[in-house]
This record gives structure tokens, sequence and C-alpha cells, in this order.
């Protein structure tokens, strides 16, 4: 596999990278199988060291099958996207030389894979990636509330992964290459946009 094109203005350093994983919390892993590319989208739930992910998937998802004893995964995860329209530039007023673009911060994790079928295993990766998303709810949904029994069934029908981490890289697109005066309009705009502009204009952060 190769490496995501990341222009240094646009670079992301490791922690804000592991920042947009856990903003996205969930990511579509990629392998690549004797059948060709197989994705599949898992929630994920990172070690404290950063150097380990875990996650699972139905067990009647093929996607597992695909899995060797060396499988490499390409892990992604957007957290923001939108759609700029060379409009958005008063620069091109006087600069009529510009086309449109797209913004979005991503990250894309490298690693490799690990299955597991041990309950005890399962158990405790569902325990995590439960008690990430529910923390500050309330109530707080708990995998030991659950009826034991029923608690068994749904373990029995999902495969757990793990993925030993090898790289990570971040990039965010966010008109960096544009004159402050544009960076600021295209941040205006979006803004009043669709709920996904409104996000990337969040994310923007034009010069002061």
């Amino acid at each position: 596999m190769g490496v995501v094109y990341v222009p240094s203005k646009h670079a992301l350093n490791d922690d804000d990278a592991w920042q947009v994983v856990k903003d996205a919390g969930a990511g579509m892993l990629v392998i690549d199988t004797p059948n060709g590319l197989a994705s599949v989208y898992v929630p994920v739930v990172v070690s404290e060291d950063r150097r380990t992910m875990w996650s699972h998937l139905a067990k009647a998802n093929p996607w597992w099958q695909g899995v060797g004893s060396d499988t490499d995964v390409l892990a992604l995860f957007l957290v923001a996207s939108a759609y700029v329209s060379p409009t958005y530039y008063p620069s091109r007023l006087e600069n009529p030389g510009v086309v449109p673009t797209w913004n979005y911060v991503a990250a894309e994790v490298r690693g490799r894979l690990t299955l597991h079928e041990d309950p005890d295993w399962k158990l405790n990766q569902v325990r995590g990636v439960t008690s990430q998303f529910e923390r500050g709810r309330e109530p707080e949904w708990r995998v030991d509330d659950m009826d034991p029994t029923y608690r068994e069934q749904q373990l029995k029908a999902i495969v757990g992964i793990e993925i030993d981490v090898l790289s990570i890289e971040g990039k965010a697109k966010m008109s960096q290459n544009r004159p402050e005066i544009d960076q600021r309009s295209v941040q205006g705009h979006l803004a009043e946009g669709s709920l996904s502009e409104q996000n990337v204009a969040l994310r923007m952060n034009p010069p002061q």
C-alpha cells in the first residue's frame, strides 16, 4: 500500500491525527484479499499508548474471512468534509485563475490485523467500546447490565479485531493555500451552509 499525499501545510502532528480518530469514533478498515479489496466500517477503541486499536464485527460479515496470519490494514477516518466553490474567493476578482476544491480533515492508520474468537477477549472489547461512547450519558448503558444468556449469544455472533498500529498520518486541507481574505470568506460561506459545511467552518482556523 502507498502513503497518503500530505503537503507540509496540510499535515497534522500525531496528537492531532489521533484526535481525528477519537472524534470520528469509527473508521473504514480496508484490506487486500484474494478476491480484491474489502472494507468494513466499525467503531474503534485506541489503547493509551496508541500502539493498538480494537474493534469487532458481525460474524455473518464475510470481511473477516479475508484476514490471514499477516494481513495489513488501512484504517480511514474522516471528521469534516465540504465542497469549496471558487465564488467564495474574493481574490478571484483580481486573480481569476481559481478552481473548485474540497476541504476536509482526515487521518489514516496503517497496521496489522489479528482476529479474536475468545469470549473473554470479546467481552472486554465490547465493554471498552460501549464505555467509551456511553461515557457522560445519563443513564449510561452497560454491557454488564445485559441478561447473561442474551449477552453470551451476542458475543458468539461477533469476531474481535485487534490492530497493531504501524503508523498514523493526519491531514487538514482547509484552504491554507489561499490568501487570508479567501480563507475568511470560505469559512463564512460554509458557516451558513449545511451541517457538514458548518462542521468544516468550525474546524477552520484562518490567520488572526
